[in-house]
């Protein structure tokens, strides 16, 4: 998302490294995401658009999901409005990281380590939570 740290240069690095890189691809009306394998960093410029105006696989575009491999996934970054340093995580309600964090509690390598990219305008004192939000293992953000 526009207002979100952009990743652009980080996909690109991580091909670069020779390492599998996975996007999200969300289900409109439900909270239902997949992490979806990409081929390549320029392959991105040729998906489809969200509503949110997000590239990401078609719903009939077949490609790896993370937790149908052994290997699951090692990390994940997670975008977010607003963070405190306590790791919790305010979201856009739609509860979709969340969700996606404990499906992966079920899969053989357990859930990955998360961070968040942050401004450290986003950095709050407190943000809500409910018992359903997972908090990030590490925030970060530039600081002063």
């Amino acid at each position: 998302m526009p207002d979100e740290v952009q990743t652009a240069e980080i996909i690109k690095d991580i091909f670069q490294r020779g390492k599998e890189c996975f996007i999200p691809r969300y289900k409109p009306g439900g909270s239902h995401m997949d992490m979806i394998k990409l081929a390549s960093y320029e392959e991105i410029a040729s998906l489809p658009l969200t509503s949110w105006n997000i590239h990401q696989p078609a719903d009939d575009d077949s490609r790896e999901d993370a937790l149908s491999m052994a290997g699951g996934l090692d990390l994940i970054f997670m975008p977010g409005l607003g963070f405190d340093k306590t790791g919790n995580r305010l979201g856009r309600g739609k509860g979709y990281y969340d969700t996606y964090l404990e499906r992966c509690t079920h899969h053989p390598k357990g859930k990955p380590y998360t961070i968040a990219l942050a401004f450290k305008e986003q950095i709050c004192d407190m943000v809500p939570v409910t018992e359903n939000d997972m908090k990030v293992d590490e925030i970060l953000f530039e600081s002063n």
